[in-house]
């Protein structure tokens, strides 16, 4: 029997706003040359690297971190600077203030950095110290945390947080590791992976599920808040029909067993 593939950290992050009629929440299409879950609708994220652990060693380049160990540090910094480096959304403030940075202030060190940063000329580190920022790791609420089933060949750890966008920065996809970006509603991209519109990855189409019983991002934030998050990794079986998941019941998406299609 093969040995499991060891899981990598990572993070990934449901950037809300609040729509005409529903709540919206950010995404987009991974590039199709992409070695993992090529041309899905996803939210920003990616894997905890070593930088974002060289950054928890410098407790004035973060704030809202307090009582959090260095694991979950490195989640919350990973999930900010992934989004940053794939939509351009910068969850921080200006060293020393409450406030967001405003995005006027977002724009342009994105437009400085945020190519250097993608093609690894530049730190996350970096482009912090340097502007005076600090990372709002307190914007970011637990949601979810799965793990990918074993026997599959990559596999991740990823925690999904909540976030309520910065008020104006719209995001944008990097051309690279992306190839699309939208606003949408949990709804009409739910109906979008049924109807065949989107490639939905089973984790993401769980919680947008989820995300869509509430009415707006407050809602969304408070729910989140009150949640007791249930590590969830999938166990795969075969069917006649295709594949079946198991998760545990007491996670909360509504049931226990799913049927995820025919095996391709």
């Amino acid at each position: 029997m093969p040995e499991t593939a060891a899981s990598r950290p990572a993070s990934t992050i449901l950037l809300l706003r609040d729509g005409a009629k529903e709540v919206e929440v950010f995404m987009m299409v991974r590039h199709h040359q992409i070695e993992f879950n090529s041309g899905a609708l996803v939210f920003p994220g990616g894997s905890v690297d070593a930088g974002d652990k060289e950054i928890i060693a410098r407790a004035e380049l973060y704030s809202g971190g307090e009582g959090l160990s260095d694991s979950d540090l490195g989640f919350r910094i990973a999930a900010i600077r992934e989004t940053f480096e794939e939509s351009g959304i910068l969850l921080a403030r200006e060293r020393g203030s409450a406030a967001p940075v405003d995005a006027k202030r977002a724009g342009a060190i994105a437009d400085a950095h945020r190519v250097a940063l993608n093609e690894h000329k530049i730190s996350f580190l970096s482009i912090l110290s340097d502007n005076g920022l600090q990372l709002a790791l307190d914007a970011l609420l637990p949601y979810a945390h799965w793990i990918t089933p074993e026997g599959m060949p990559k596999r991740f750890d990823t925690w999904f947080f909540l976030a309520a966008a910065p008020p104006d920065q719209l995001g944008a996809h990097d051309g690279r590791e992306s190839t699309d970006s939208i606003w949408v509603s949990p709804r009409e991209a739910v109906e979008g992976g049924e109807s065949g519109r989107f490639k939905l990855p089973f984790p993401t189409t769980r919680n947008l599920i989820r995300l869509a019983k509430q009415p707006s991002v407050t809602s969304a934030l408070e729910h989140a808040r009150g949640m007791s998050i249930v590590t969830v990794m999938p166990v795969m079986t075969k069917t006649e029909t295709g594949r079946q998941l198991r998760i545990p019941r007491e996670a909360g998406y509504d049931g226990e067993v799913f049927e995820v299609g025919a095996l391709g």
